[in-house]
């Protein structure tokens, strides 16, 4: 006589093959829309920090004005509210305005805390920033190519109610659920670490993830998408994040 499976168990397991991925799994790996989650560290720990440590360097003005990171082309710069989203995008635009902040709103970052992980993003950091009104601290991470180029940085602010995990529970965003939108968007884990704006892989995780939709909708025109931000935020926005 043939045994058959309880009901139960059969729903179980089909369940389990139907789970969705959490938001910091590797999606697709091998594939054009591989997400970043998928590569695995290539260089020494050193040389993750030494990016992040250079990328807050282009916004310090007591570094040296050269100390540029190495940017993959199509790096992008988001950071949560009450900040504007993305907020560069493009490795010539990103120099480009630390530039101009290094001119309009000049800034020195003291303190850092940067560190590597194993896991995407490879590099985070806690910083205070100061400003001529004040401090601002910020949580940051930075996601990286293959070759060792970061390709996204992701930032919030690390005053109470603004980081979306329990700093004393979490300090740096390693439970399963952290909701980091690095590990979200398809093509930063791909041989090229790029992103295809209007690629069906952006598409499809656009279906899923309004997160995505959101930023592939920005990133088309970012310039544009940064400016209509501006306008509707609050004139104080920034001063909010800094707990000015």
């Amino acid at each position: 006589m043939r045994r058959v499976a309880p009901i139960s168990l059969l729903l179980a397991a089909f369940a389990c093959g139907e789970a969705e991925p959490g938001p910091n799994a590797c999606r697709d790996e091998g594939t054009e829309g591989a997400t970043a989650a998928c590569l695995e560290p290539t260089l020494p720990p050193e040389h993750y920090v030494e990016q992040a440590l250079l990328y807050f360097d282009t916004l310090d003005v007591d570094a040296p004005i050269e100390n540029v990171p190495d940017y993959h082309p199509l790096v992008a710069r988001w950071e949560w509210p009450p900040w504007l989203l993305l907020t560069g995008f493009g490795a010539e635009d990103m120099i480009d305005t630390g530039l101009s902040l290094r001119e309009l709103d000049p800034s020195t970052v003291p303190e850092r805390d940067c560190r590597f992980f194993e896991t995407q993003p490879f590099a985070r950091c806690y910083v205070v920033f100061e400003y001529e009104e004040g401090p601002c601290p910020i949580y940051e991470e930075f996601t990286f190519d293959a070759e060792g180029r970061g390709n996204f940085i992701e930032a919030w602010s690390d005053l109470p109610g603004l980081l979306p995990q329990d700093r004393a529970a979490d300090p740096w965003g390693e439970a399963p659920g952290f909701p980091r939108l690095a590990n979200r968007i398809p093509g930063l884990g791909n041989a090229s670490g790029s992103v295809e704006l209007e690629g069906e892989a952006m598409r499809r995780a656009g279906r899923r993830d309004p997160e995505v939709a959101d930023f592939a909708e920005r990133a088309m025109d970012w310039e544009r998408a940064w400016a209509r931000e501006l306008i509707a935020a609050d004139p104080d926005f920034f001063a909010q994040g800094c707990g000015w």
